[in-house]
């Protein structure tokens, strides 16, 4: 007997072949006598039951598993809403790399039985909270599951800005922006800025510079419960962007402040039992095999 018994599906409608996942696990999910609890957004497509739509801020309370079918993308938009609402969260990948939605559509139905009988790993990624300030004024609030980036928002423009780390100065630097990642967002936009990948298991952040000013600007490593301040200098021209995960994003002004720290909640994400963090680097990354063939 399954330990979930009511089970939330979220998607982005939008792609045909999402829609079509999210069809096929209504199905499964209803013929093994679940109570499936669909996102107002997919409710017109997927003919819930009467009383069985939730908006995203209340779907994680009312099921005891969530199945986002999409990209990383998807479920990075979803992991916000569902981190308050302790729900695991399960992911379909219908996108194109898949570090976060991991089960593919081929193998769906194998491996939702083994979560559904209680067969899957768990892990906790923590999330980060931002806020701008002017003054003793709060501007905006945002949160991220992969990165909070500052950038100038004008290709080849660089802005100038002072860097504190648990209050503690750490440099003035000129360049296009910063990026701050979590373990989770190592394999993202850090990446391509040449940051390192991080074992999503560990508690540390990553600051990478984006194309800084001086050649001694290196990416920086710290405890993921630091405290990170960023002032943006006054004297600056352009009013720099945040953006959180790519997909929130917030305006600040010269004189501004972002504040940058660690979330109380996390996002508990399931997996199969055969996942394997390095597996998914070596298919997803091209990092070569061994010299035998063997995987």
């Amino acid at each position: 007997m399954s330990q979930f018994r009511s089970v939330g599906l979220m998607g982005r409608v939008g792609s045909a072949a999402v829609l079509e996942t999210l069809l096929h696990l209504r199905d499964l999910l209803r013929a093994r006598g679940l109570r499936v609890v669909v996102e107002r957004e997919v409710a017109e497509h997927l003919d819930p039951a009467p009383g069985e739509v939730r908006g995203r801020e209340d779907i994680g309370r009312d099921t005891d598993l969530v199945i986002v079918v999409g990209g990383d993308g998807s479920l990075l938009g979803a992991a916000r809403s569902l981190a308050p609402q302790n729900a695991p969260v399960l992911g379909v990948n219908r996108g194109r790399l898949g570090f976060l939605t991991d089960i593919s559509p081929q193998q769906l139905e194998a491996q939702l039985d083994e979560v559904l009988a209680g067969r899957y790993l768990i892990e906790s990624r923590f999330l980060l909270d931002v806020a701008v300030t002017r003054g003793d004024e709060v501007l905006a609030r945002g949160d991220a599951l992969n990165d909070v980036v500052l950038n100038s928002g004008i290709s080849a423009r660089m802005i100038e800005f002072e860097l504190y780390i648990e209050e503690q100065f750490v440099y003035t630097q000129r360049s296009d922006g910063l990026i701050i990642s979590t373990p989770t967002g190592s394999t993202a936009y850090s990446l391509s800025g040449g940051g390192p990948i991080m074992h999503p298991g560990l508690d540390a952040l990553v600051l990478v510079p984006m194309f800084p000013h001086t050649l001694g600007s290196r990416p920086l490593v710290i405890h993921g419960s630091s405290s990170i301040r960023i002032v943006i200098n006054e004297y600056n021209e352009l009013h720099p962007t945040i953006s959180c995960d790519g997909q929130l994003n917030i305006t600040a002004s010269p004189g501004d402040m972002i504040h940058v720290h660690k979330k109380p909640e996390h996002l508990r994400l399931l997996h199969p039992l055969d996942h394997n963090f390095y597996d998914i680097c070596r298919a997803k990354l091209g990092w070569g095999s061994r010299p035998d063939g063997d995987e």
